[in-house]
């Protein structure tokens, strides 16, 4: 996309002159290594810190770590180490608020295994038949709308549902929301601008950041997009709404910040899925993931058609290897699926858009592999699309 100059400057532009914390300083040691470059022939190549839900500490300084680890330097960070960093109240789960499955945490299961694959004794769920993909059998999800068993093949759930919550634990929800959005329209942006320094001066652009929701109320939009002013951040990122109310709304508060909202698409990723987006704000962006829109059948185009027809309204995409629906829609290693990552990359590079491109990490990883050394995999792999000389001398 065309970013102004404005706007492209905060993916490059120094960080903030303000003081690191304590205990940010304290891990500066861990980052003596040279600083990480994912730009590469031009494409600027990151990751969403989803990636690392399965790494055992998911404090800010701990992901900043996996992400240098990782030779990633531009990232689409998940809210909950940006607020814990910030001192947001625990989420009383177990965590601060970027705990996974509290406010901000990660979207599906924290362990291995998450990708759409089944037992070979599990039951298919109700709509669903059997297919097979480069001979292994697996399961073709039911069509939109069948019923279908949570954390099914080509679903978005991690396969825990959530029972029926008691008055008292509604009490209790309700009572650690009010605490957080109390916290949340109170606190000092000191914090992300230091947050933002810690990760600028080990290498790493923060260009989005994730914790919108349309239901907050305008203090709490005034607050994340105050802090992805703070972060550095061209856009905010979010799960693609379907009231067109929201979508306005959102757009305007985007318009009236200058940094943009960009939607988040699964299996309704299509070519007209953010025509209403697009129509009711300037401010409103995409940040497709073509992973999942492969999954879902390439509705309307294939990706690299996605890309010419909607560049300019592309705040950044989301890559991952997936099959499409007729062979299981699975997430698998990259370069053993059907996403045409490639021809994706190698089309943002001729034409020298700026849109950067977020790796996440959602196919099993091995037992003798963590999200880590998968991620840079994942980057190697992108570099050998690009024609760009690899770093390592392993493969994917």
């Amino acid at each position: 996309m065309a970013y102004t100059r404005r706007e492209f400057g905060k993916l490059t532009v120094a960080a903030l002159p303000a003081v690191a914390v304590v205990r940010a300083e304290s891990i500066f040691g861990a980052f003596a290594q040279a600083k990480p470059n994912s730009l590469i022939d031009g494409v600027q190549i990151g990751t969403i810190t989803y990636s690392y839900r399965s790494m055992p500490d998911q404090s800010a300084e701990a992901t900043l770590k996996y992400i240098v680890d990782s030779g990633v330097s531009a990232i689409e960070l998940m809210g909950g180490p940006v607020e814990s960093f910030a001192g947001a109240p625990p989420s009383g789960r177990g965590g601060g608020a970027g705990a996974p499955g509290g406010p901000g945490g990660s979207r599906g299961a924290a362990g291995r295994g998450r990708g759409g694959e089944r037992g070979a004794d599990a039951p298919i769920p109700e709509g669903a038949r059997k297919g097979s993909w480069n001979g292994q059998e697996c399961v073709i999800p039911a069509p939109p709308g069948a019923a279908a068993e949570p954390g099914a093949a080509g679903g978005r759930g991690g396969g825990r549902g959530r029972g029926e919550t008691s008055p008292e634990q509604q009490a209790a929800q309700q009572e650690q929301a009010a605490k957080l959005k109390a916290w949340r329209t109170s606190v000092s942006m000191d914090a992300f601008k230091n947050l933002r320094k810690m990760y600028n001066d080990a290498g790493v652009t923060i260009f989005a950041w994730k914790q919108l929701n349309p239901n907050m109320s305008d203090e709490e939009f005034e607050y994340i997009f105050n802090v992805a002013e703070a972060l550095g951040c061209t856009h905010t990122t979010l799960e693609l709404p379907t009231n067109e109310a929201q979508l306005k709304r959102i757009g305007d508060f985007a318009m009236k910040k200058k940094i943009y909202a960009a939607y988040h698409t699964h299996a309704q990723g299509s070519m007209t899925a953010f025509d209403r987006a697009f129509a009711v704000s300037k401010g409103n962006m995409a940040n497709i993931d073509f992973g999942h829109y492969v999954a879902a059948g390439n509705v309307g185009g294939t990706p690299m058609q996605f890309l010419e027809k909607f560049h300019d309204r592309i705040a950044s995409f989301h890559v991952k290897d997936r099959t499409k629906p007729e062979h299981c829609a699975l997430n698998l290693p990259w370069g053993t699926g059907e996403t045409p990552i490639k021809e994706i990359l190698q089309l943002v590079k001729k034409n020298k858009w700026r849109i950067p491109a977020s790796i996440e990490l959602e196919y099993n990883i091995p037992e003798s592999s963590d999200a880590v050394k998968e991620v840079r995999n994942c980057l190697e792999y992108c570099r050998r699309a690009l024609g760009a000389a690899s770093t390592t001398s392993g493969g994917i």
